[in-house]
């Protein structure tokens, strides 16, 4: 047999033999794909990771164990609706997460309100370490780090829609405290003192410890709402106690408390407005809260006949002015505190101080009119300022009692 570089002849030669090529591995099957194991161990351990999560809620959360029963039991429900929330999700990413809003619907609203945004984020950071803590229990081997990066994308989605929740919850109720406040105030400075006035002041957060005065201004600019709000927290600031009412142009500001009152009203002075600001009597009951708030409007709108008046006014001190705008709350004070126990008193004190004031405030001239010496005029003038408050020699003073002569002289009965 002949051959040809080792070949037999007689036969085809073949060819050089290929080079064998490995086969691509077959392609998975559409429900095995990356992640589908580790979502079917997330899936199968929810029970896990739900008691794991109330494990660390009594652990960790000393405001979940203070709750009842009931309450912590509703707190449970919606910690596992969150943990069911992220296996519903995390089975289909591309889906939105559940928000806030569809957490807390198996509650009771009364739970939704009591718990605090702060407290809702302890939630969603519990549900966070619950499944961080098991990742490398639940994810197949490789995944645990997207595991991860789930979790923590869901809480971050979860947190923002906690935020808006609260938020928008927080924004209705500012308004609904802001139309409760306005309302209480009003009442108040009506006198319309019931028990539903007390448990809507209860629901604005007054204490209703200590004394109790009215501040009464103007302002020299519209208060909008973020005005208001900054008033109502400077008052806040100022006393244990503070409510806010806006009549137009004219600010009616009550503080009470058990600290220095008039020290806290003095601080509110740059929140009014450039014009007189007046303060009522202080008062301790709520009955006579409106009270001091007649007096402050009374004086507002009386300081204007006294250009020495000091910034803020007390009430008290605009008796004549108040007369004069017929105020009859201050004619019966004047009478009550001047003109009744000067009459009342067997001294001539009564006597004296009219031929002193009616003299033109001259302690000879009256001397010569009653016939006495003036020092005992002089005498009699300070027993008048010991029994009434107001000193006779005082320019000002002198003017509170001359009011309080005439007002008494004419409520006085006939022959009296």
């Amino acid at each position: 047999m002949t051959t040809v570089e080792g070949e037999p002849v007689g036969r085809t030669a073949r060819p050089p033999r290929a080079r064998r090529r490995e086969a691509p591995p077959p392609a998975p099957p559409a429900d095995a794909g990356p992640g589908a194991e580790t979502r079917r161990r997330v899936r199968d351990g929810t029970g896990l990771l739900a008691a794991a999560a109330m494990r660390r809620l009594d652990a960790d959360l000393d405001w979940y164990r203070d709750l009842p029963a009931d309450d912590r039991s509703w707190v449970g429900l919606v910690a596992q609706a969150g943990i069911t929330a992220f296996v519903t999700w995390f089975a289909d990413p591309a889906r939105p997460p559940q928000g806030v809003g569809e957490i807390f619907s198996t509650a009771p609203p009364d739970l939704t309100r009591s718990i605090s945004l702060q407290h809702t984020l302890q939630l969603v950071r519990v549900v966070v370490d619950v499944v961080e803590t098991h990742s490398d229990q639940l994810a197949a081997p490789g995944e645990e780090r997207a595991l991860r990066e789930a979790v923590l994308r869901y809480s971050r989605e979860v947190a923002f829609s906690a935020a808006e929740v609260y938020a928008r919850a927080a924004e209705v109720r500012g308004a609904w405290d802001a139309r409760l406040e306005a309302l209480v105030v009003d009442a108040l400075v009506r006198g319309d003192v019931d028990d539903s006035l007390r448990s809507r002041l209860a629901a604005l957060g007054w204490s209703g410890r200590g004394a109790t005065l009215v501040l009464v201004g103007t302002t020299a600019w519209p208060l909008d709402g973020v005005r208001a709000a900054e008033l109502r927290r400077s008052g806040r600031r100022a006393a244990d106690d503070a409510l806010v009412g806006i009549h137009g142009d004219r600010l009616v500001v009550f503080l009470g408390g058990e600290g220095d009152l008039q020290a806290g009203a003095r601080s509110l002075l740059p929140r009014f407005g450039p014009g007189p600001v007046v303060v009522g009597p202080t008062v301790t009951d709520l009955a006579d809260y409106a009270r001091s708030a007649r007096a402050a409007m009374a004086g507002l709108a009386a300081v204007g006949a006294w250009d020495a008046a000091p910034r803020p006014v007390p009430a008290d001190d605009l008796l004549p002015e108040r007369v004069l705008v017929g105020d009859a709350e201050a004619r019966a004070e004047l009478v009550r505190l001047a003109y009744a126990p000067l009459s009342a008193h067997q001294g001539q004190l009564l006597e004296t101080l009219s031929a002193y004031l009616g003299a033109g405030r001259s302690l000879e001239a009256a001397a010569r009119t009653l016939y006495v010496h003036p020092n005992t005029v002089r005498y009699r003038l300070r027993r008048v300022a010991e029994i009434t408050g107001w000193d006779p020699l005082d320019a000002r003073e002198s003017y509170v009692l001359q009011t309080a002569l005439a007002v008494g002289r004419l409520d006085a009965p006939p022959g009296a």
